[in-house]
C-alpha cells in the first residue's frame, strides 16, 4: 500500500507516469525551434495520450450525475422476514454511496429537463455489497427487457438530426398500452423534481427477502425524503435551468458541505408468493403498483447523506451499480424486467470500465474477499500466492456457509410471450383520478402538447386517445376535444 498511486505532492519535480523527472513541462521536442516534433518525445507522447484517454464511454442511459456518501441505519427490525446481515437489528449501520442521475439525457445536460431520475444506493455490507439500483418512480415504462434497446432508442435523440422528438416517442409507445402508468408519473409535476434532494426513490423491481427458515416474500422497496417532494412547473423549471444547468448537484454539494444532511426513510411492501393470485394485476409487473391500502409501507430504516465525494471521476463516473450484486437474505424474483437488468448492467460497465470495474475504490467491497478471478485488462489486485484453482489441499479457502434462496420450483415449456393479466389502464386511470383539477390541467396540457407535434400522424394520436379513454373516460374526452379527435375504444 505504501507504492500505491497518488496525486499528493510527494515529489519535489514533475516526473512522467513511470516516475522519470521532467525538466520541462512546457515545450515540445522539436528538431530546431521551429520543429517538426520527433516521435521520440515520450513526455509528449503520453501527456497527449493520457488526456485524450482522460473520459470514459458516457453511460448509454443515467450519464448525468451527482453521487455522495454516508451511511444507512436499521430502525426497525425484520429479522422475520430476511437474514441479510445488514439488516440484522435496529441500530445497525453500513456505509453506502448513492448516486442521482438524470435518465436519457447527455451528460452536459440541464438538470431541469423532464425526465425520470435515477436513484441507486450501494450498501458495503460486511457480507458483501449490495446494490439497490432503482428511479424516482415506482413504476417503469415496459415490463420485458426484450423491449429495453428500442425504448432507449425511441425516447434519445432522432439518430439523424441528433434532436429528442415527441413523434418517435409516442410512436414506439403507442404499441406498448402498458407505458400508461409511468406516463402519469413523467407528464405529472413529479417528472421534473426540484432537486435530488426533494425526490422520491424506488427499487421499482420486485426482489425476494428470505429468512433463515427459508421461507421467501416479494419485496419492493421504497425511499421517501424526510424534508418532502417538491417539483419544479414549467416557468421554475426554464427560469432555474437557465441560469445553473448543474442544479441540482450544486444542492446537493452545498447542502452535505452546510451540514444540512439529506434524509431519507426506507420503507417496504412485502407479498407472500403462495397469495399472488387474489390481486387483478401480476406483482411482479413493474408496470405497476402495490397497493399500499392493501399492503402498507413497513418502516426499516433511514439513509443520511453526510459527506461529499472526494473526486467526481473516481466516485460518480467510475462509480458502477448492477441489480445483480445482491447479499444473502435478499434475492431476486421471475420479474422479466429485473431477469434482463441482472446481465445487462453487469455487462455494460465491464464494456465501459473493464473486466476488473469491481476492483475500483468505488466499487469494491469493504469487507474481507477472495477468489481466482485474475489478469485481464487494468487488473490491479496485489497477488503473490501460488494457487489460483479450487479446491486445493495447498489453499485453506473453502465455502462459504449455506444461505437459502428462493425454493420455488420452475416448471414450464419454452416459449415466448406476455404475462397474463396486463390490467394496462386501471391504475393509470385511478392515479390521474386522484389529483386535484389544476394538476389534471397541467397533466392534460403537456399531453396536448406532445400529441400536437406535427409529425405525429392521426392514427398515433387516435390511439393515445383511446389508450388514455379506457384509463380515465373524460381524460380521454378531453384530449380529444382540444386535439380535434374522435376517440374510438
Amino acid at each position: 500500500m505504501q507504492h500505491r498511486p497518488s496525486s499528493a505532492f510527494n515529489s519535489p519535480f514533475w516526473t512522467t507516469n513511470s516516475g522519470a523527472p521532467i525538466w520541462n513541462n512546457n515545450s515540445s521536442l522539436t528538431v530546431g525551434p521551429r520543429g517538426p516534433i520527433l516521435l521520440e518525445d515520450y513526455h509528449l507522447v503520453e501527456k497527449l495520450a493520457n488526456f485524450d484517454r482522460e473520459r470514459i464511454p458516457e453511460r448509454v442511459v443515467h450519464a448525468r450525475g451527482a453521487s455522495a456518501k454516508g451511511f444507512f441505519e436499521v430502525t426497525h427490525d425484520i429479522s422475520q422476514l430476511t437474514c441479510a446481515d445488514f439488516l440484522r437489528a435496529p441500530g445497525v449501520q453500513t456505509p453506502v454511496i448513492v448516486r442521482f442521475s438524470t435518465v436519457i439525457h447527455e451528460r452536459g445536460s440541464p438538470e431541469t429537463l423532464r425526465d425520470p431520475r435515477g436513484f441507486a444506493v450501494k450498501f458495503y455490507t460486511r457480507e458483501g455489497n449490495f446494490d439497490l439500483v432503482g428511479n424516482n418512480f415506482p413504476v417503469f415504462f415496459i415490463r420485458d427487457g426484450m423491449k429495453f434497446p428500442d425504448m432507449v432508442h425511441a425516447l434519445k435523440p432522432n439518430p439523424k438530426s441528433h434532436i429528442q422528438e415527441n413523434w418517435r416517442i409516442l410512436d414506439f409507445f403507442s404499441h406498448h398500452p402498458e407505458s400508461l402508468h409511468m406516463f402519469t408519473f413523467l407528464f405529472d409535476d413529479l417528472g421534473v423534481p426540484q432537486d435530488y434532494r426533494h425526490m422520491e426513490g424506488s427499487g421499482v423491481n420486485t426482489y425476494t427477502l428470505i429468512n433463515k427458515a427459508g421461507k421467501a416474500h416479494y419485496v419492493k422497496f421504497h425511499w421517501k425524503p424526510t424534508c418532502g417532494v417538491k417539483c419544479l412547473l414549467e416557468e421554475e423549471a426554464i427560469k432555474v435551468g437557465g441560469s445553473n444547468h448543474s442544479h441540482a448537484t450544486q444542492d446537493l454539494y452545498d447542502s452535505i458541505a452546510a451540514g444540512n444532511y439529506p434524509e431519507w426513510k426506507l420503507f417496504i411492501q412485502t407479498i407472500d408468493p403462495d397469495h399472488e393470485q387474489r390481486f387483478d394485476f401480476d406483482p411482479l409487473d413493474v408496470t405497476k403498483t402495490w397497493p399500499e391500502d392493501i399492503l402498507p409501507l413497513q418502516p426499516v430504516g433511514r439513509l443520511v447523506l453526510n459527506k461529499n465525494i472526494d473526486n467526481f471521476f473516481a466516485e460518480n463516473e467510475q462509480l458502477a451499480f448492477c441489480p445483480a450484486i445482491v447479499v444473502p437474505g435478499i434475492y431476486y424474483s421471475d420479474d422479466k424486467l429485473l431477469q434482463t437488468r441482472v446481465f445487462s448492467y453487469s455487462d455494460t460497465q465491464r464494456h465501459r470500465l473493464g473486466p476488473n470495474y469491481l476492483q475500483l475504490p468505488a466499487n469494491a467491497p469493504k469487507c474481507a474477499h477472495h477468489n481466482n478471478h485474475h489478469e485481464g485488462f487494468m487488473n490491479f489486485m496485489h497477488r503473490d500466492e501460488e494457487i489460483n484453482y479450487f479446491p486445493s489441499r495447498y489453499d485453506p479457502s473453502r465455502h462459504a456457509e449455506r444461505f437459502p434462496i428462493p425454493p420455488a420450483l420452475c416448471t414450464g415449456k419454452r416459449e415466448k410471450c406476455i404475462i397474463e393479466k396486463e390490467n394496462n389502464f386501471k391504475q393509470p386511470g385511478e392515479r390521474y383520478w386522484s389529483w386535484a383539477p389544476d394538476r389534471q390541467e397541467r397533466f392534460i396540457n403537456r399531453w396536448v402538447d406532445a400529441l400536437s407535434d406535427p409529425r405525429v400522424t392521426h392514427e398515433i394520436r387516435g390511439i393515445w386517445i383511446t389508450y388514455w379513454s379506457q384509463a380515465d373516460k373524460s381524460l380521454g374526452q378531453k384530449l380529444a376535444s382540444r386535439l380535434n379527435v374522435r376517440p374510438s375504444i
